[in-house]
Parts: C-alpha cells; structure tokens; sequence
C-alpha cells in the first residue's frame, strides 16, 4: 500500500463538476492499494500518517502531528501510485489491486483513520474521475510504502 501524504492549507475533490468534499489546514492522502495489501498495511499506515509530525510548532519546527493541531483530513484513491514505468513509456498498472480488493480496503482505511482524528475524515469516491485542488503548505509531501516499514 502506498500513501502521498501532503501538508496542504486547504484541498478540495470535484465529482462531475461539483465539490465533493473540501478540507482547510490538514494532510490530503492520496491511497493506493496493490494486490498483496491488507488491513495489516492499512493499519500501519493510518497509524502512522495521523501521528507523524509534519506541521509546524510555535518555534518553526515540524513537532506536530496532525491530531495534535485537529488538522483536517482528505483521502483519494489512486491506482496511478502503482505505476510501473520500467519498460516502454505507457506505465502499467499490473500492480494495482482489482476494485474488488482495493476499494473494501479503502473502506477499511477511512473507516480505521476516522477514529484516529478529533475530526470528519472527508474522501473522494472510489473509482470515479475526480479533480483535485490543493495548496500545498511548505511545500510538505511525503511517500510512505506500507512494505518499506525502515
């Protein structure tokens, strides 16, 4: 499973024209789930990402988590993270789980992180196209791999 964590002052998916959901000072997590991923890589990133301290304290400093500010949280689904890219120049998607798997885990996900935070956790629509508005704050992205636990 991977996640794209960003720091953003404010995110925002639209479904078919329309806000779908919107957040203000927070993380946007953009998921992927690949084949082998299951509710133990969900756990460990869900986990992780609330607590990790990306936000600032009142000496500039990234000593803060995200429960620790009550950020707000935006997740998408996004097969796209699984890209292969090694042969050719069309990536492939092979990796990426079937909607079968990854969307009860991207249930599963949501669902396990809403606990997590003192806040709504809003979210895209799995499997639909959607267009996404951020501002990045920082700028503050981070590549987490549930596999890649060094």
């Amino acid at each position: 499973m991977k996640l794209v964590i960003q720091r953003v002052s404010k995110a925002s998916v639209r479904i078919n024209g329309k806000v779908h959901a919107e957040i203000n000072k927070g993380l946007l997590l953009f998921l992927g789930i690949e084949e082998k991923d299951d509710t133990n890589d969900a756990d460990y990133l869900a986990s992780k990402c609330v607590n990790m301290r990306l936000f600032e304290d009142e000496e500039k400093k990234m000593n803060l988590s995200l429960v620790d500010i009550s950020g707000e949280l935006l997740i998408i689904s996004q097969f796209t993270l699984h890209a292969a890219t090694k042969k050719g120049n069309r990536p492939s998607f092979i990796k990426a789980a079937k909607p079968a798997i990854a969307e009860p885990l991207y249930t599963y996900f949501i669902n396990r992180i809403h606990p997590l935070v003192s806040k709504e956790v809003k979210s895209g629509v799995f499997g639909a196209f959607m267009q996404i508005e951020l501002i990045n704050d920082g700028p503050v992205t981070i590549i987490m791999d549930s596999k890649n636990r060094e």
